[in-house]
């Protein structure tokens, strides 16, 4: 019989615990108080605020720009989050680019420019402001008809996380046309009960997804509206937001904190100042409020790992 050596980590977070012989090598005891909740610098860092500015992507070759924070994580990268990459894309006029990465679900948003995305016999023609996905079971092509740029997400670091590769699709390609996402928002828009909602947005949904109502089963992607001299109210959700400004004039922000005072207000918040193109991270369970002080609508595309938190009933959203 082999003996172990083993004991109980006390207070400080550098303690390991020692096991030796057999095949109790890896096992570990940690006092609860210790290890529950384990997010803090010196273990598991909370998710960080983080600013993209769309100079990364508006000029050079054609290539692929990971939004990668993983350093900051702790994490293997590219990440954004703990779950998800975000990315710009650069596709000059004739060029390809190919992405394969291990992940179920690719979301894409078309900067500016035209082009086809291929998967297997699937082909989409895209253009600027619309939206498309694919499966991430197979690699998918993008070939640029004239110079473009997209945003894209994908939960590739999720996969990486749990050791896992996909081994069937759980959707068909699809795309969002611009008129028509276009026109759902203006109709929202324009519903005599707007000015009392929390926001005026549409979320992006698929057939294949009946329960969550989101673009893909880990993703949610939701186009939204914030009119001139107007303010959308602090709110919160436990999913990560990877937010990305459409168009804006000066004087559009977002306030970002951890608490609210008594009169609903963020303490202490993070000021996020929006420039068209750019992208930045609201990190999960955090409060944030969005305020366009312009005289134009300003238009903005968060896109989440909402789609696995709906599922998993831990999505929590609230507002002030």
């Amino acid at each position: 019989m082999t003996m172990l050596d083993v004991r109980v980590a006390d207070a400080t977070d550098d303690d390991t615990i020692a096991t030796t012989g057999g095949t109790g090598d890896d096992a570990l005891y940690f006092e609860y108080s210790k290890a529950a909740d384990p997010i803090r610098p010196t273990l598991t860092p909370r998710v960080p605020y983080h600013f993209f500015a769309p100079s990364l992507y508006a000029d050079g070759p054609s290539r692929v720009i990971p939004l990668d924070l993983s350093k900051e994580l702790k994490t293997e990268g590219p990440a954004t989050g703990p779950g998800l990459c975000a990315n710009f894309v650069r596709i000059l006029k004739g060029d390809v680019i190919k992405l394969d990465p291990t992940a179920t679900s690719l979301v894409f948003y078309v900067l500016k420019g035209a082009g086809k995305a291929t998967q297997g016999a699937k082909t989409l023609d895209f253009a600027h402001g619309d939206f498309f996905t694919v499966p991430g079971t197979d690699a998918v092509t993008l070939v640029a008809s004239d110079d473009a740029a997209l945003y894209y997400v994908n939960d590739a670091p999720l996969l990486r996380y749990l050791g896992v590769k996909p081994d069937h699709a759980r959707f068909e390609p699809t795309i969002y046309k611009s008129d028509r996402a276009n026109a759902e928002l203006a109709k929202v828009a324009a519903d005599p009960g707007a000015s009392h909602r929390s926001r005026i947005s549409v979320l992006l949904g698929n057939t294949a997804f009946p329960l969550t109502r989101t673009v893909t089963h880990t993703l949610w992607a939701m186009y939204g509206t914030i009119g001139a001299g107007t303010v959308q109210k602090p709110h919160r959700h436990q999913s990560i937001a990877l937010d990305l400004i459409v168009d804006c004039a000066p004087g559009c922000y977002s306030l970002v904190g951890r608490e609210l005072d008594d009169k609903g207000e963020i303490v202490n918040p993070e000021r996020v100042d929006w420039v068209s193109g750019c992208a930045f991270v609201t990190p999960p369970g955090y409060w944030h409020a969005h305020y366009n002080t312009s005289d134009k609508e300003a238009r903005l595309i968060p896109i989440q790992d909402a789609g696995l938190q709906t599922y998993l009933r831990s999505l929590d959203i609230r507002f002030a």
